[in-house]
């Protein structure tokens, strides 16, 4: 899943931190692999021409949509730089948001008073994840799947309940 808990050693400040960040299903080296196939693959067709007048005219736009597809592919890895941690602490709840052209939007709110939300319906994706307090309803990793968006309201709805008080 595209999102990591980590929690502190025992000892440590009691905090919880939830990274997320969106899919990727092409890694760097399967779209450096794509770009070199899909130029070979055009490039084959050409080796015929080679010392016509007919290569040059067709070369430029050969290679302009091989530019093209790298160009569409980078675009979405500059939109994957997308990043949302959750820092949970025993008395708030702040969330960071770094956009992909480095912007950071932060919500910050006390524990006692964080409610998550799921709108399963009328939200911008299905089971639409909202924290709300502070005067102030923030979504949560909405770039990710319906199914990871389930499964982490019911992390998080574990991760925001309050401790059990320690009897003693």
């Amino acid at each position: 899943m595209p999102y990591h808990w980590t929690k502190p050693p025992q000892g440590a400040d009691p905090h919880i931190e939830l990274a997320l960040w969106p899919h990727r299903s092409l890694p760097r080296r399967g779209f450096a692999a794509f770009v070199l196939a899909t130029f070979i693959l055009i490039t084959l067709p050409l080796f015929p021409l080679l010392g016509t007048v007919v290569l040059w005219g067709l070369l430029p736009f050969l290679l302009l949509a091989v530019g093209g597809i790298w160009w569409a592919l980078e675009t979405t890895y500059r939109s994957a730089r997308l990043r949302e941690v959750l820092t949970l602490t025993p008395e708030s709840v702040r969330l960071v948001r770094t956009n992909p052209r480095g912007d950071v939007q932060e919500w910050l709110c006390n524990r006692y008073w964080a409610r998550l939300r799921m709108h399963p319906k009328g939200g911008p994706v299905p089971h639409y994840l909202t924290l709300a307090g502070n005067g102030r309803e923030v979504e949560i990793g909405a770039f990710l799947s319906e199914h990871e968006r389930k499964t982490l309201h019911g992390e998080l709805a574990d991760a925001l309940r309050p401790p059990a008080p320690v009897a003693g």
